[in-house]
């Protein structure tokens, strides 16, 4: 049961782009704070998150691949200038510059793993 509802709350928090994306102002309120636009880390998060729940053919997940498709940089990269590490909440937040490469693939390489078990 505490899995499904975690995703029914993923799912209820996907963005209108197809990504997943928290603002550290989360930390001033004491709750979630979704951000207007999917940010790459935290979609890729989110997809390995519904993918390892068997949500492989959900219509969320595809968008939230689609969402890593197309924005995909011109150097096979994702942008994102988001702090997304916690640091010190409400004091100082971190930026870890290799999330936008790692998580990203490893969600896109994850979910066609899946999709190639399904056939």
């Amino acid at each position: 049961p505490m899995i499904r509802r975690s995703v029914h709350w993923l799912k209820a928090i996907q963005g209108s782009d197809g990504g997943w994306g928290e603002s550290c102002r989360g930390y001033d309120v004491g709750h979630f704070v979704s951000l207007d636009h999917g940010v790459p880390s935290q979609t890729a998060w989110a997809l390995l998150s519904l993918i390892s729940a068997g949500e492989i053919m959900s219509p969320e997940v595809t968008r939230g691949i689609q969402f890593l498709v197309d924005q995909q940089n011109e150097q096979g990269s994702w942008n994102e200038p988001e702090h997304t590490g916690t640091g010190f909440p409400q004091h100082f937040y971190l930026r870890y510059h290799g999330y936008r490469h790692f998580f990203p693939l490893l969600a896109l390489g994850t979910y066609q793993s899946a999709i190639k078990e399904l056939a």
